[in-house]
């Protein structure tokens, strides 16, 4: 870049002082003396000043349209929320198989829901955002909620094998419960709350634990919701990628095959390639986890026996009445399925629907959502639990239009700003949303 003084000899007079490149000098500042070689220079020229006026201009627009913009930065996702909007009484119950970690929500004289989580999870990362969503708490004012913790998954739980008795060398190792006995230590929790009867909220190994207890315990069991529950043994697949993830976490520590593994096995495929922030919290969760315990639990949903739940069929030439038991073991209870029609369980629960009564069974197939609809899709698994305790007449009936105006004027207090702000805010699946009014139905 230089200066440079053009002048044109045909009329004798400095046009102007300009600042341009070698390249454009050589190619159209050179002198001539042809007549139109001011008009030439003249629209280089109005073309530079035109440039520097349009630039001016846009930064001029530019400062205007940034006064009025307030920028937030947006807080990460988290399943923990406000730690006075959640409160939880926490106990360890001592067992025959080992200490459950046991967190309760609500008013114990209300009735009671029971819920068990999946391998890799505990209550606050499989069940606290669900609970304590905005469209819940109606529901939940009828009832008190019990999270079960399988041994040693609970957050910040020391390693199992340090049970034993120090400096004896005979001491036994302690032996995780397998699935069947797992569902067996439901029954101290009952005890120590002097629950008589619950419903059963279980997801992926949690739905297969309480369906065990349900068998072979029917008088405790009023209804069972499940997610994503398989009531077969573990394919030579599952089987093979299981134990890998338990040699990887017997060595302590979470190896990312194992977190890939865990993500796929909640979300499925799709979930994981697309919800960004839903799967970068999970993978912020696993660091909670004690790798050996949870190598344990692994271990033992992988040695699982199948379901003996088969549909209550006549057998051929025997009359039977519909609904007795004609020698096939059958779930007495009401049962609710879910899963999403991306989840990776899909084929494993259209097989436990095809094993249960179908007048006891209600299937429900989520769209657009992944192998965990309690995080992907709160508001259409709420809809359709309540409306199964509604069946049941656990629940009184609460207008539809109702809870849409609610659920509006949480959508419009959040983007007012109001109430924690709009979705980049919201802490996992907890949203505030103004109470939801009740109509007793008529008799």
């Amino acid at each position: 870049m230089y200066s440079s003084v053009v002048v044109c000899s045909s009329s004798n007079s400095i046009v102007e002082f300009l600042s341009l490149n070698q390249l454009d000098i050589e190619k159209n500042i050179t002198m001539n003396t042809e007549p139109n070689f001011c008009d030439c220079l003249c629209s280089v020229l109005m073309s530079r000043r035109n440039k520097r006026k349009r630039k001016r201009m846009a930064e001029k627009l530019t400062d205007i349209e940034l006064t009025g913009i307030i920028l937030e930065e947006t807080k990460p996702r988290t399943l923990g929320g406000d730690p006075s909007s959640v409160l939880l009484q926490e106990d360890d119950i001592e067992t025959g198989r080992g200490t459950l970690r046991v967190a309760v929500q609500g008013d114990r004289s209300k009735a009671a829901i029971i819920t068990y989580h999946d391998i890799g999870l505990n209550h606050v990362t499989n069940f606290q955002g669900f609970f304590s969503y905005g469209d819940m708490q109606p529901i939940l004012r009828h009832f008190c909620v019990y999270h079960i913790n399988a041994p040693g998954q609970h957050d910040g739980a020391l390693p199992l094998m340090q049970r034993q008795e120090i400096g004896d060398p005979k001491a036994p190792v302690y032996h995780f419960p397998s699935m069947d006995e797992l569902s067996e230590m439901i029954l101290p929790v009952l005890q120590f709350y002097g629950i008589k009867h619950f419903i059963g909220f279980g997801m992926g190994a949690g739905a297969n634990i309480l369906t065990r207890f349900a068998l072979n315990h029917p008088e405790k069991v009023d209804a069972l919701a499940l997610v994503n529950c398989t009531a077969s043994v573990s394919g030579w697949t599952e089987w093979g990628w299981q134990k890998l993830n338990t040699w990887y976490l017997k060595s302590g520590s979470m190896t990312g095959f194992t977190e890939d593994y865990l993500l796929w096995h909640w979300f499925g495929q799709k979930t994981v390639d697309q919800n960004y922030d839903l799967v970068r919290m999970y993978r912020d969760t696993m660091k909670h986890i004690n790798p050996h315990n949870l190598a344990l639990f692994i271990e033992s949903y992988t040695k699982r026996t199948a379901l003996a739940v088969h549909r209550d069929l006549p057998k051929l030439g025997v009359k039977s009445t519909p609904g007795k038991n004609t020698g096939a073991r059958a779930l007495d209870c009401d049962v609710l399925l879910m899963a999403g029609d991306n989840s990776p369980h899909l084929d494993a629960m259209v097989d436990m629907n095809s094993r249960i009564d179908p007048s006891k069974t209600s299937w429900m197939k989520i769209s657009d959502c992944g192998g965990m609809p309690l995080e992907e899709a709160p508001e259409k698994v709420c809809d359709a639990f309540r409306l199964f305790l509604q069946g049941l007449g656990y629940v009184p009936f609460m207008s539809q239009t109702k809870i849409m105006e609610s659920r509006s004027a949480a959508s419009r207090a959040s983007l007012l700003g109001a109430g924690g702000g709009g979705r980049g805010s919201i802490t996992g699946t907890t949203h505030q949303t103004p109470v939801v009014q009740e109509q007793e139905a008529e008799c």
